[in-house]
C-alpha cells in the first residue's frame, strides 16, 4: 500500500493545468505565442523534453543544452513550471546505428528497425548506461532551475524484447524467484509434454514455438518484463535523486483499456511516498467499441489511478483535448466533455488536468492527435473550452491535497489478469478487464464511489468489495479477514482457480472453495451470443459452472444445463460472501439484492473529497439532458454562489461545493 503523500506537487500553489509541450517542433517565434496563450488559458505546468534525446545528445559524446536552456528560461520568466522529462523514451537513429544490439527483438526473433519510438531493449547495457547518464546530466544541470517542478522519467513504459540479452536476464530473474532449476521445473510443471529442463541454458523467453507454450513460462515472463522496466525507472530515479532530491519524480503509467502490461502495484512502492507521485495517462475508447459510456470510462481510469496511489492524490498526466490518434479513426468529444471529464478526474483524486498535447503537431505519427491548441488555432471551440477549464481549475486551488471518500472496492490483480490470458484457457472470452469495467460502470451509474485495489491490501474500510474475476489467488486469508470483519464480499465466476504459478488448485473453485462454501463440479463455457436462464428471471452470459452448495445458501439456480446453483451466499463471521457461477447479463438485480440502491439519478455524478481537518468538497457533474437537484449545502467554488438542496444543476454543467 502506498505511503500517505497528499501534497504531491508542492511547487504548484493550486491544481496542475497544462500538457506535453514540444517546442522543438516549432520555430522560435512560435514559442512566444505559445507562452502568451498558455498564460491566457491558465496553464501553470507543462511536460517538456519527453522526446528530446536527439536535441540534447545529437551524436556520440555530443551534448547541447542550448535549446532546452532557452525553453526552461522562457517558462520560468512566464511563471510556468516544468515537468522535465529525461528524454529516454525514444533513442535517436544515431544511437541505434551505433549500438544495434539495443534495437528490440520480437517473439519471432526478428530485430526491429529504427523509425518509430521506444526502440530499445530494456536489457541492453548500452541503453541502460545511456539512459542513466542522460538522467544524471539533466539533473545536474537543472536541479536548481526556477522552472523545475518535477521530474518525468521515460514515457509510458511498455517495451519488451526477446533477444539473447533478454534470455540471460530472464534466467537470472528465474534463479532469484525459484531458487534452483528443480524449483523452476516444479513451479512450471515441466513434466507435462516432456518439457523438463536439465540446464539453465535451455530456458528461453516465450518466443514463437511449435505449439502452445508453457503457461507458467508465459506468466513468469510477464512478471520479468514488468520488473525489467521497473529497474530502468529506478536507475534513472536514483540518478536524478542524487542531484535533485527535493523535487518529485514520476513517470506516466497507462490506465487506458486493458492496462495490464506492467504490475503497477509492484511499481507503486517506487512511485509513491516522499518525492514520488503516481501520474497516469488515460484515453477514452469510442463508445461504439465499448459497453461503457465515456463518463463511466473516465471514472474507471481515475479510480484505477487513485488505487495505484494507495488512496493518495495522483495526477492525470495525459488525456485528449478532443480526439485521439490511436483508436481506429477520428472521433470528436462533444461540447463540454473536456470540462466534465477533467472535473471528474479531479473529483476522483487528481491534482489537476493535463493533456497530450499543448499545440497540435504539423507532422509525425500523432499529427492528428488533438491538442489544447488545435490546428484550428485559438479561435476554436476546443481552445475556448481550454480557457474555461483553466479558469475553473484555478478556483479549485483549496481542493488540493484532499482525498476521496469511497464506499466500495473492485479488486484488480495484475498477475491474475496475465494468468487469465495464458494459453489453453477453456474460454477465450473470460477477459478480466472487460468485466472489471462492466462492474465498475454498474456501480458508477448508482452513484457508488469505488476504488480499484489489490486483493492483498487492507480492505476493512469498504462496505462492499467486488471480485468480478480473480482467476489467480494463492490464499483466501485476506478476503476471509475482510468478510469476518463485517464486510460484504462478492466474487464472480472462474475465480480462485489457480495458484501463483498458474497451477490449478485441487478442488474447484480452488482457493475460495471453503470461503464461499461452494463446490464447482465443472466449467460450462457458453458460445458467443448464448445466455443461460436463471429461476429468478435473470440471465448469464459467456460462462456457467456446475456448482453445488457445501455450506452456502442457494439464491438462484440455472433453469437448464448445468441445472445447478448459480448464485450463492454464505455468512462468514460478521459479514457475508456471495458467489456467482455465471456472468450476469444485467448486474442491476444483483446490486438490488445487495441493497446498493441508486442514491442519485443515473448520469448525475457526485463524488466527495475531504481534507484531514474535516473540510469536504462535493463535486457534482450533470451528464444528463435535464436539470438535477441533490442534497448539499454550501458554496459553489466554480460560480462563487451559495448552494442549497433547492439549487438546480443545469444540464451538462458542474459544481464544486465547499460544504
Amino acid at each position: 500500500m502506498a505511503h500517505p503523500n497528499n501534497d504531491i506537487v508542492p511547487q504548484l500553489d493550486g491544481l496542475a493545468y497544462g500538457g506535453d509541450y514540444n517546442p522543438e517542433q516549432w520555430p522560435r517565434e512560435v514559442w512566444d505565442e505559445d507562452v502568451r496563450l498558455m498564460r491566457e488559458a491558465g496553464v501553470n505546468l507543462v511536460s517538456v523534453n519527453i522526446f528530446g534525446w536527439a536535441g540534447v545528445n545529437p551524436g556520440p559524446g555530443e551534448w547541447d543544452f542550448t535549446r532546452l536552456d532557452a525553453v526552461m528560461d522562457l517558462l520560468a520568466n512566464a511563471g510556468i513550471k516544468a515537468d522535465l522529462a529525461t528524454a529516454t523514451a525514444s533513442p535517436p537513429p544515431w544511437f541505434s546505428e551505433r549500438f544495434p544490439e539495443t534495437l528490440p527483438v520480437n517473439a519471432e526473433g526478428v530485430r526491429l528497425n529504427s523509425g518509430a519510438r521506444a526502440e530499445y531493449c530494456p536489457h541492453a547495457p548500452a541503453f541502460q548506461e545511456a539512459a542513466t547518464e542522460m538522467a544524471s546530466r539533466l539533473a545536474q544541470r537543472y536541479a536548481g532551475h526556477p522552472a523545475l517542478a518535477m521530474w518525468h522519467i521515460g514515457n509510458e513504459y511498455y517495451r519488451s524484447c526477446f533477444c539473447d540479452l533478454a534470455a540471460d536476464a530472464f534466467r537470472a530473474w528465474l534463479r532469484d524467484r525459484h531458487g534452483s532449476l528443480a524449483g523452476l521445473n516444479d513451479a512450471w510443471g515441466t513434466t507435462f509434454w516432456s518439457q523438463t529442463y536439465s540446464a539453465w541454458s535451455q530456458v528461453l523467453p516465450p518466443r514463437i514455438c511449435a505449439e502452445t507454450p508453457n503457461p507458467g513460462l508465459v506468466l513468469d515472463w510477464q512478471r520479468f518484463c514488468s520488473d525489467a522496466l521497473l529497474d530502468l525507472f529506478r536507475a534513472e530515479a536514483d540518478a536524478i535523486a542524487a542531484h535533485s532530491a527535493d523535487k518529485p519524480i514520476t513517470t506516466n503509467l497507462m490506465v487506458t483499456g486493458d492496462f495490464s502490461g506492467l504490475d503497477y502495484h509492484r511499481w507503486g512502492e517506487y512511485v509513491t511516498g516522499p518525492n514520488r507521485l503516481v501520474a497516469t495517462d488515460h484515453y477514452l475508447i469510442p463508445e461504439h467499441d465499448s459497453e461503457v459510456e465515456w463518463p463511466a470510462q473516465v471514472a474507471f481510469g481515475a479510480d484505477a489511478s487513485r488505487g495505484l496511489a494507495g488512496g493518495s492524490p495522483w495526477l492525470l498526466m495525459e488525456q485528449a483535448a478532443n480526439s485521439s490518434a490511436w483508436r481506429r479513426g477520428y472521433f470528436a468529444k462533444r461540447p463540454g466533455d473536456q470540462l466534465r471529464h477533467s472535473l471528474s478526474y479531479v473529483a476522483r483524486g487528481s491534482e489537476g488536468a493535463m493533456f497530450f498535447q499543448w499545440r497540435a503537431s504539423r507532422y509525425g505519427a500523432e499529427r492528428y492527435h488533438s491538442a489544447m491548441l488545435p490546428h484550428g488555432g485559438a479561435d476554436s471551440r476546443v481552445f475556448r473550452e481550454v480557457k474555461r477549464l483553466g479558469a475553473q481549475l484555478k478556483r479549485l486551488a483549496e481542493v488540493k491535497s484532499s482525498t476521496v471518500v469511497s464506499r466500495a472496492a473492485v479488486l484488480l490483480d495484475f498477475a491474475s489478469s496475465w494468468a487469465a490470458k495464458t494459453p489453453g484457457q477453456p474460454s477465450a472470452d473470460m477477459a478480466t478487464y472487460r468485466e472489471l469495467r462492466r462492474w465498475h460502470a454498474a456501480l458508477w451509474r448508482r452513484g457508488v464511489t469505488t476504488d480499484l485495489v489489490n486483493p492483498a491490501w487492507d480492505l476493512s474500510a469498504y462496505e462492499f468489495v467486488f471480485a468480478p474475476h480473480l482467476y489467480l489467488l494463492d490464499s483466501d486469508a485476506n478476503l476471509r479477514a475482510y468478510a469476518e470483519g463485517g464486510g460484504t464480499l462478492v466474487i464472480g465466476p472462474y475465480s480462485g482457480v489457480v495458484d501463483r504459478n498458474d497451477r490449478v488448485h485441487p478442488g474447484l473453485p480452488g482457493a475460495i472453495r471453503d470461503l464461499t462454501g461452494v463446490r464447482v463440479e465443472e466449467f460450462v463455457p457458453l458460445p458467443e451470443g448464448a445466455v443461460a436462464l436463471l429461476d429468478d428471471g435473470t440471465e448469464g452470459r459467456t460462462w456457467t459452472e456446475a456448482a453445488h452448495a457445501l455450506d452456502a445458501e442457494v439464491l438462484a439456480s440455472f433453469t437448464g444445463f448445468p441445472s445447478t446453483g448459480a448464485l450463492f451466499r454464505r455468512r462468514v463471521g460478521a459479514g457475508e460472501v456471495w458467489y456467482l457461477a455465471t456472468r450476469p447479463v444485467d448486474l442491476n438485480p444483483l446490486l438490488d439484492r445487495l441493497g446498493l440502491t441508486a442514491d442519485v439519478p443515473e448520469g448525475l455524478e457526485l463524488v466527495r473529497r475531504r481534507h484531514e481537518d474535516g473540510r469536504t468538497y462535493l463535486f457534482a457533474i450533470n451528464h444528463t439532458a435535464a436539470p438535477q437537484r441533490f442534497d448539499s449545502s454550501g458554496h459553489d467554488l466554480l460560480t462563487g454562489r451559495p448552494w442549497t438542496p433547492a439549487t438546480a444543476l443545469a444540464p451538462g454543467e458542474a459544481a464544486v461545493i465547499r460544504e
